[in-house]
C-alpha cells in the first residue's frame, strides 16, 4: 500500500497548472487522484477526463474539474495504473474493468505515465489473464472464437454476476500464457467481431514510476 501511494503521489508532480489531464482507474491511480486533488485545493488549475464512473466519483469529491473528452482536442498527460508492465513498457490493462475508456483517453494523450508496485514488472506479459471486452450479444461465440488462439478464458463475474463495464458490455479473463508478441496479438483479438477493446497497451507508455516495498521510488523513461 505504501509503494502505490508514493508512486501515485509521485507522478502527480508532472501535472502543471493550466493542464488538461486523463486520470485512471485503480488502487495505485487512486492515490494519484487523491494527490492531485490536494493540489488544486493548493490552487493548481486542471481540467481532467475520467477513465470511469468510479474515477469520476472520486475526482468530483475532491474537487476537480471533469470536461468530456470529446470537449477537448488533447490531453497533456494521463496517469494510469498496469497490471503488468513488460521491459519494452508493453502492459496489460484491465484489471478493473476500464479497458475500453482507458485506451481510448491513452490515445488522446501527449504522454502516459503509468504508475505500479515493484509486483507489476514482469519478463513477459501473460501471467496476468489478458481483459477483452466483448459485446453481451452472443458473447459465448465469440469466446469460442478467442480460444482459438490457444487460450482458455473465463467470463469476469462480481458477485456471482456477470460484471458489467461502464459501456455495457462484458469482460472475457483470457490465459495465453507468455505473450511472446502483444502487437500481434492485439491487432488479431480486435479483428474479432464481438470484440470490443482488449487490455494490452503496445507502445504507447513513455514513462512508468515504480514503488518498491522499501519505500524507494524508481522512473523508467522511454
Amino acid at each position: 500500500m505504501k509503494a502505490k501511494k508514493l508512486t501515485g503521489e509521485r507522478a502527480a508532480e508532472y501535472i502543471k497548472d493550466g493542464m488538461i489531464i486523463g486520470l485512471g482507474t485503480g488502487s495505485t491511480a487512486y492515490y494519484a487522484i487523491k494527490k492531485v486533488g490536494e493540489m488544486v485545493k493548493n490552487g493548481l488549475k486542471i481540467k481532467a477526463v475520467p477513465t470511469s464512473k468510479e474515477t469520476a466519483k472520486l475526482a468530483a469529491a475532491e474537487g476537480i474539474e471533469l470536461v468530456e473528452l470529446s470537449d477537448v482536442k488533447s490531453l497533456d498527460l494521463t496517469i494510469d495504473g498496469a497490471d503488468e508492465v513488460d521491459p519494452d513498457f508493453n502492459l496489460i490493462k484491465g484489471g478493473g474493468g476500464a479497458l475500453l475508456r482507458e485506451k481510448i483517453v491513452a490515445s488522446a494523450t501527449d504522454q502516459l505515465i503509468i504508475v505500479v508496485d515493484e509486483s507489476k514488472l514482469v519478463e513477459h506479459l501473460g501471467a496476468f489473464p489478458l481483459p477483452v471486452e466483448v459485446t453481451p450479444f452472443s458473447w459465448q461465440y465469440t469466446q469460442q472464437m478467442i480460444e482459438k488462439f490457444s487460450c482458455s478464458s473465463k467470463i469476469r463475474k462480481e458477485n456471482g454476476e456477470i460484471f458489467v463495464t461502464d459501456n455495457g458490455n462484458y469482460i472475457l479473463d483470457c490465459d495465453f500464457g507468455k505473450i511472446e508478441d502483444p502487437v500481434k496479438i492485439a491487432v488479431e483479438l480486435n479483428k474479432l467481431p464481438g470484440v470490443v477493446e482488449n487490455g494490452i497497451f503496445a507502445e504507447m507508455a513513455e514513462i512508468i514510476v515504480v514503488g518498491y516495498n522499501d519505500g524507494h521510488i524508481e522512473v523508467l523513461e522511454k
